[in-house]
């Protein structure tokens, strides 16, 4: 094997955080395992990159919008200054360590994708079994090395067996992702429930697909981009509510929550916030029923204004945030509903959600920095073929 391979990549030496974007295609040093030197490496593999997803979190890292802070600190823990960016993957393994092999049973060949939280499993979250808000994590592709790599080396308890026989390959690489839209529509039992999603992002598509498998009665969307919107109707959505979005403003739209209440007949059971937006929060909130319940995953940084708090209170508003995937509850929650030929998911993420393909899925040799950022810009979800 060769000691380089190519990587998408931030290089902290080359490019001044604030005066640059995007992410540099580089030749790096292979990762490699080596018992001897780091006893660790025993219970870690190589993996052999297939498909990648570029995900929010990277488009954040491409457009210096989050996760410098993570990213310099780890990187000058690690003495370095280049980071390779991405967490979304479908790979085989290549290599194991020993303890890897006799404990988790991985070998070469296998197909796995790769939880992005490599949890510490000594806190005190993980020792009760809330591994997924470890208090201190490591995040694949920001405080460690990522996907967006020929081969990435990882501790074998973050991996999950893939069979590629039952879930697609193009698909399998964002169950990582996916898995965000199931524990979000987990949260509370939504079946015979009227749901509201706001936002219709890449999360907030796959949540339309769960919200529906999982039993929702019926599903409105609420979104500002017509090329989501269209394609969260393609999906099943009951109804669409389109709106430009003007000012960015705290407070909740007159037009989106009457439209909401409307739907559901005096404001829907369960609203999720996907979109991250104070707006929206705040549309979510007022948007549903007297007992109703409200699931928080959009993420933006600052501080936000809840409108009429007294609100939540009086009218017995549950709100719950969701972070992340429980692990690995949610991944087997994931792997049942993408392997069911009943509810076509697979079919609809990929005819749907990636276009069939078309200039959603692009080749590692065909890598152009200005053409890639128009094609993130253009599509809800890229993935980059290794």
């Amino acid at each position: 094997m060769q000691d380089e391979m190519w990587a998408l990549v931030y290089d902290k030496s080359r490019d001044v955080w604030e005066k640059s974007k995007g992410l540099r295609k580089a030749e790096t040093a292979k990762p490699v395992l080596d018992e001897a030197r780091d006893p660790l490496d025993a219970g870690r593999v190589i993996v052999k990159v297939i498909y990648a997803g570029f995900c929010g979190s990277d488009r954040g890292i491409w457009f210096r919008n989050s996760f410098k802070g993570m990213i310099y600190s780890s990187l000058k823990a690690e003495r370095k200054t280049v980071r390779v960016i991405g967490h979304e993957l479908l790979g085989e393994i290549v290599e194991t360590g020993s303890v890897a092999s006799a404990r988790y049973g991985y070998g070469p060949k296998d197909i796995v994708s790769t939880e992005s939280h490599i949890v510490c499993g000594k806190c005190r979250q993980c020792l009760i079994g809330d591994t997924h808000v470890c208090s201190d994590e490591q995040i694949i592709g920001i405080t460690v090395d990522g996907c967006f790599a020929e081969y990435i080396k990882l501790p074998a308890e973050v991996l999950w067996r893939t069979n590629p026989k039952k879930i697609r390959k193009k698909v399998a690489c964002l169950q990582e992702p996916f898995g965000n839209a199931v524990h979000a529509c987990t949260k509370v039992d939504l079946r015979g429930k009227s749901v509201a999603i706001f936002g219709c992002g890449t999360i907030g598509l796959f949540t339309i697909l769960v919200a529906r498998a999982l039993g929702a009665s019926k599903i409105i969307g609420v979104e500002p981009n017509d090329q989501n919107a269209d394609m969260a109707e393609k999906l099943g959505v009951d109804e669409i509510v389109r709106f430009n979005p003007g000012k960015e403003t705290f407070r909740a739209d007159g037009d989106i929550v009457e439209a909401v209440h409307d739907f559901g007949g005096d404001g829907v059971d369960v609203a999720l916030e996907m979109a991250g937006y104070n707006s929206s929060v705040n549309n979510a909130i007022q948007s549903v029923r007297r007992g109703g319940d409200v699931i928080l995953f959009g993420l933006k940084g600052g501080n936000f204004t809840i409108q009429d708090f007294s609100r939540v209170i009086v009218r017995g508003i549950t709100l719950h945030s969701v972070i992340g995937r429980r692990i690995f509850q949610t991944w087997d929650t994931a792997t049942n509903l993408l392997e069911s030929k009943e509810n076509h998911i697979q079919e609809k993420i990929y005819n749907v959600i990636l276009s069939k393909g078309k200039d959603t899925i692009v080749h590692i040799d065909d890598y152009d920095l200005k053409d890639f950022e128009q094609r993130i810009l253009s599509h809800p979800k890229v993935i980059i073929q290794w």
